[in-house]
């Protein structure tokens, strides 16, 4: 390799010749690269010449009907990709928030969601609270430029309910009932016939430092039990409890334990606020304090702080014109002992039957830790109905009231449901919009909760915070977050919320800008902060379209479900799946979701023609197996027993895992619930359409009993997912060739098998939908069985498609019911032009079974040229370096001439660049190239985005996790330009230029690394 010219002379004044002085890219490639120009004036209109104008791609508009060509090919707005916007608090400027919106909108993207977050920020005076935090009147200024833009651009924007996270509002001190509280114990031990005399004990962890107020709750005494204690709990005997709380006499108490050989333990139980502030705060002045989740006071508390001070008349004008959503982050409250709320007794008495107080030392915690517990079956249940009623108290006083509120002037509620030991699932199907997050769920089980929640509701949505990544700050690739996606969107993802877009700018920041995680705590942050600061943002609305197709296909219709796998214990982010589905059943094509109680007295929740919930997931079985969370044994509530009981006489299959003949109720046998359950239990075990079973492996064995197979089956154990919807009549099916969880090891190997499909008509054909270009074309070889097409899926790891099944004639296709290939000794058979058509990549004679009749065609090719490895490169690359400003970038060019590709680390002159490379060659075809060949060329490894140019044609987007792109109709005799260009993360070069935050990072693999392959095909027609 040669270094023609590196030709950046940094001793020249700014010319225009040597150095240049630029910003970066504003529009979705480039244009010209502009961006803050708050902070700055462009030096020169780099890039207007680049192909990657996102003016080349469609704009967001009206949507086409389902099934439409334009339906697919150009989503509109609302079903496209958002961006958590972060803002340093209120320190922005009106101009530059309309700026961003207009980046954000040329990018291909349908909203954003404004956060004020600034964790990267050290130093809290560079924010000035005091005069531009959260909820301040620049707050609100910058609030209303970005809603007024949003309505220009046709882009929605969501609201946080408050800075950070979780909610809180600076009208409230720790002190206030609208604050979120605490139950902390103080303990003093006896010993047998000991006295007790003075003040009753303090708490034994102190509160924080800015709650100043305690209240004496309940004073009890209970002796230890040893037969109770556990490796981390020591026991206590509830039979020996005694109330003191009356005998307090000025803070004071007197009791003398029993003369009875064992020892004892005082409790005192004092409320008090917590004093949690938002995360990485200030925010405000003066300070925000979290609210109480769980009484209307603290949802009045932020409801009148919005009322006062941010719903100015213009934001409700606007909020009714680009409103979104009102967004909550996870239910992340932190307590020193146990979270409470003034009303959690009686509300407890009157929703579980029996009091709380007698049970309070079995509830205790001490940081997170449980310190005491009861009888272990005891222990369990009273702990469950604790979760519940707190539960119970969260859905109805926060978000279901919030979600009110917000109605009345025109804001969904979004919110992510868990966080705390709650039904994540029942509070899911109350929201508008449930969300999830690809850093803090642990496999796609997680997701699969929130899923059960929204579909048996009859919602939508699924959002997901998506793409954090810790230590991922500048060196996050798209190909990474496109593999971390791809499983969730098969799990029931159908929104993207992308982590994130930061603000331009915030003094004393240094280049690419002001990031909302990086630096953290002086080192490499989350990532990422997206936008024209970053070389890929060139090719962005590439991602943008693929991503938005997405969208559009998963949020079509209803979903189509398998199984309903009961769980007693509502909670996600654990990691924990269901027995059988999760490692046996998803890997042979099964689908299935999580639902609870709650979900049960929904109006969907009813049996039609032996399936559940007919008119939204359709699930085809039921599945019960142990509490997961209550030690692997099988409970059940009597009202649920006795509605699994009615759903399987109205034909519901059902298969229990498991011993149920001495299942309990979850919480507190009150009254004979247990005995009530078993008689309940043993008709349901009676049942035609009920199996139970022991052993986890004869799952698959049991519903095959009953006639129950899955709507989609692969020819073997695969690493296939997928998702199903119906819309319209027509069946569409995602596939991802995924893994249920990142950490899963060994990684995805490449599949290729074939997949069986229902579907809702004989007539109904197979189409491809390519998520990457928007082109839809009928698949030209499979099998029919009566109600169910076999056709054949080879996806690289990570790798996408959809299939949609309908009627002849689907996006426009002009096929019809002509015939199609059942088999072939070709390549592949499709549809091209609307004709049946052969490829092969080598001469010859095929051999295709058609459809009709079962005929039998032969297909001869000829002329085919062998494939071709191309090695010699002319490599253009822009080097982006800090310039002037932290929002400047000074573009660097460099030529060099490559005998050979290599990742640019291993290329002495791009070791520490970041950037975009044009790599060209020349490809020379002979006489022997005519109209009947084509060429498939294969990139190879690419690092990370690119696109692909041929002889001067810009082709369509290409597959960034399997780049092969197909050459169609664009080569022609003799030479012929190829140019490939790349776009990388800024990981390599912030490395050397702020070495003290990013120097300890590795380099990252950038360019195109190939190897690059040629390979031509010939085609011939059928008929």
């Amino acid at each position: 390799m040669t270094d023609d010219a590196s030709h950046a002379d940094d001793s020249r004044p700014d010319t225009g010749v040597g150095r240049r002085r630029v910003l970066q890219a504003g529009a979705a490639a480039g244009a010209a690269l502009t961006w803050g120009a708050a902070t700055g004036t462009a030096h020169a209109a780099e890039g207007a010449r680049a192909a990657g104008s996102a003016s080349a791609h469609p704009a967001p508009c009206r949507p086409g009907a389902p099934g439409s060509a334009s339906w697919f090919s150009a989503p509109p707005a609302p079903v496209r990709p958002k961006f958590r916007w972060w803002w340093p608090d209120g320190l922005v400027e009106p101009a530059e928030i309309r700026r961003e919106i207009d980046q954000i909108a040329d990018a291909g993207f349908g909203g954003v969601e404004i956060a004020a977050v600034h964790h990267s920020v050290d130093d809290p005076a560079v924010l000035d609270t005091a005069h531009h935090g959260w909820g301040s009147a620049s707050w609100v200024a910058g609030m209303e430029a970005a809603l007024e833009q949003a309505d220009r651009r046709g882009l929605t924007v969501d609201l946080t309910a408050g800075p950070a996270w979780p909610t809180a509002v600076p009208t409230i001190t720790p002190d206030s009932p609208a604050a979120v509280q605490e139950l902390a114990y103080g303990v003093a031990a006896l010993a047998a016939g000991a006295r007790y005399e003075g003040p009753v004990p303090a708490p034994v962890v102190a509160a924080d430092p800015a709650a100043a107020k305690a209240t004496l709750l309940a004073v009890q005494a209970v002796r230890v039990d040893t037969a109770n204690s556990t490796r981390k709990e020591t026991g206590l005997d509830p039979a020996t409890l005694v109330d003191l709380t009356r005998t307090v006499t000025n803070g004071a108490v007197t009791w003398t334990a029993p003369d009875d050989g064992g020892s004892w333990l005082l409790f005192a139980h004092w409320l008090r606020g917590t004093g949690q502030t938002p995360e990485a705060g200030p925010h405000t002045a003066p300070t925000a304090y979290v609210v109480d989740h769980f009484s209307p006071a603290g949802t009045r508390a932020i409801t009148d702080f919005w009322e006062s001070d941010l719903l100015t008349r213009p934001v409700r004008r606007l909020i009714a014109r680009a409103g979104g959503a009102l967004f909550e982050d996870s239910i992340e409250l932190e307590s020193r002992a146990l979270l409470w709320t003034p009303a959690l007794p009686a509300e407890f008495a009157r929703r579980r039957g029996y009091d709380l107080l007698p049970y309070l030392p079995a509830l205790l915690l001490n940081k997170s830790n449980q310190v005491y517990a009861y009888g272990a079956a005891l222990t369990v249940r009273v702990r469950h109905d604790f979760w519940q009623t707190v539960s119970e108290l969260y859905n109805t006083h926060h978000v279901t009231a919030i979600k009110k509120w917000a109605s009345t002037f025109g804001l969904k509620l979004r919110a992510q449901p868990y966080g705390l030991q709650t039904d994540a699932i029942a509070t899911a199907a109350l929201l508008d919009i449930p969300e999830g997050e690809s850093l803090g769920f642990k496999n796609l089980d997680d997701y699969r909760c929130l899923a059960g929640g929204r579909d048996m509701a009859g919602s939508t949505i699924l959002s997901c915070e998506s793409g954090a990544y810790t230590g991922g700050a500048y060196s996050t690739t798209w190909q990474k977050f496109l593999r971390t996606m791809g499983g969730a969107y098969a799990a029931g993802v159908n929104q993207t919320v992308i982590h994130g877009f930061s603000y331009a700018a915030l003094p004393g920041v240094a280049w690419p800008g002001y990031a909302a995680f990086t630096p953290y705590h002086g080192g490499v942050g989350y990532g990422e902060s997206w936008g024209p600061r970053h070389p890929t943002w060139r090719h962005i609305a590439d991602t943008s379209g693929y991503l938005a197709r997405v969208h559009q296909v998963l949020q079509a219709g209803k979903p189509r479900q398998d199984v309903a796998i009961f769980r007693q214990t509502g909670y996600t982010a654990t990691g924990i799946g269901a027995s059988w589905f999760t490692s046996t059943g998803i890997p042979l094509g099964w689908n299935h979701q999580f639902i609870s109680e709650p979900l049960l007295s929904l109006p969907s929740a009813r049996v039609t023609n032996g399936v559940l919930a007919a008119g939204g997931p359709a699930y085809r079985a039921l599945f019960v197996e142990a509490d997961f969370f209550a030690g692997s044994t099988c409970t059940l509530p009597v009202e649920v027993a006795e509605k699994f009981l009615a759903f399987t006489k109205a034909g519901l299959p059902i298969v229990l895992l498991g011993d149920w003949s001495t299942a309990t109720v979850p919480g507190l046998d009150t009254g004979g619930q247990d005995a009530r359950l078993r008689a309940v239990l043993a008709q349901l075990l009676a049942q035609p359409r009920v199996r139970q079973i022991t052993d986890k492996t004869a799952v698959g064995a049991a519903l095959a009993d009953l006639g129950v197979t899955p709507l989609v089956s692969y020819a073997t154990s695969s690493t296939l997912l997928n998702a199903h919807r119906y819309a319209d009549g027509v069946d569409y099916f995602y596939f991802c060739n995924g893994k249920h969880a990142e950490t899963v090891k060994p990684p995805v190997a490449a599949v290729d098998h074939e997949v069986t499909l229902r579907r809702g008509s004989t007539r109904h054909v197979p189409y491809l939908l390519d998520l990457w270009t928007g082109r839809v074309r009928r698949i030209g070889t499979y099998t029919e069985t009566g109600d169910t097409v076999t056709l054949r899926v080879a996806l690289q790891p990570g790798e996408t498609m959809v299939v949609a099944l309908g009627v002849p004639g689907l996006f426009g296709d002009r096929t019809g019911s002509g015939p199609h290939a059942v088999s072939t000794t070709a390549d592949t058979v499709l549809f091209a032009d609307g004709r049946l058509t052969v490829r092969g990549s080598a001469d010859g004679e095929y051999v295709t079974e058609l459809s009709q009749g079962r005929r039998t065609v032969r297909s001869r090719i000829s002329g085919v040229p062998q494939p071709t490895q191309l090695t010699g490169w002319r490599l253009d690359v822009e080097d982006w370096q800090p310039g002037a400003t932290a929002t400047e970038t000074r573009v660097v060019r460099r030529a060099l001439t490559l005998d050979a590709l290599a990742a640019w680390p291993d290329i002495p002159a791009l070791a520490d660049v970041s950037g975009i490379g044009r790599y060209r060659t020349t490809v020379r075809l002979g006489r022997a190239w005519t109209g009947g060949h084509g060429a498939l060329l294969d990139l190879g490894t690419v690092y990370d985005t690119c696109r692909v140019t041929v002889n001067g044609h810009r082709l369509d987007p290409v597959d960034h996790i399997n780049p092969v792109v197909d050459l169609g109709g664009w080569l022609r005799q003799g030479d012929n330009t190829i140019e490939v260009e790349v776009a990388t993360t800024l990981g390599n070069r912030l490395r050397v230029s702020d070495p003290g935050v990013y120097g300890g990072s590795p380099r990252q693999p950038y360019g195109l690394v190939g190897p690059v392959r040629l390979l031509p095909y010939g085609e011939a027609r059928i008929g």
